[in-house]
């Protein structure tokens, strides 16, 4: 496995996977913001396939998940896990004291892995994401590199 920069190319791959596994997904618009505003894009892929991606946002010692994702095809086989590994890597030869995150209340395999990586609760954002019947709590959670 690689984990290599995004680049414009691989937005149809990356938004195939983001639409498969969210369920509000990013937009093109919102990926292509992302390469140009110089945030953290990573592909983590093997010889054929593009596994997952990730999206880091760095802000002075402190780094933001923004976006994660396996493809459904590779899920629950540890690849999300790793892929969480290598970004608090990148965040921590940039110099990065914390990784913070949000994550929908609803999405508990989400919530077991970053609590198994480390991460916990450090706040709740009520109503925060759109959801199929309304709105839904994010929970915020944080970890020190």
């Amino acid at each position: 496995m690689i984990l290599r920069d995004m680049t414009g190319a691989d937005l149809d791959a990356v938004l195939r996977i983001e639409r498969e596994v969210h369920t509000h997904p990013w937009t093109q618009g919102n990926f292509s913001d992302a390469l140009r505003s110089k945030y953290v894009c990573k592909i983590y892929e093997d010889k054929h396939d593009i596994l997952g991606y990730a999206v880091l946002m760095l802000a002075v010692d402190e780094a933001e998940l923004l976006d994660i994702a396996i493809a459904a095809q590779h899920q629950r086989h540890g690849w999300g896990r790793r892929l969480l590994d290598e970004m608090m890597a990148v965040a921590r030869r940039q110099g990065m004291r914390r990784v913070v995150l949000e994550v929908r209340a609803s999405n508990a395999a989400a919530i077991a892995l970053y609590r198994q990586a480390g991460f916990s609760d450090i706040g709740l954002r009520r109503d925060y994401y759109q959801a199929e019947n309304g709105r839904e709590d994010a929970i915020l959670m944080g970890r020190e590199l």
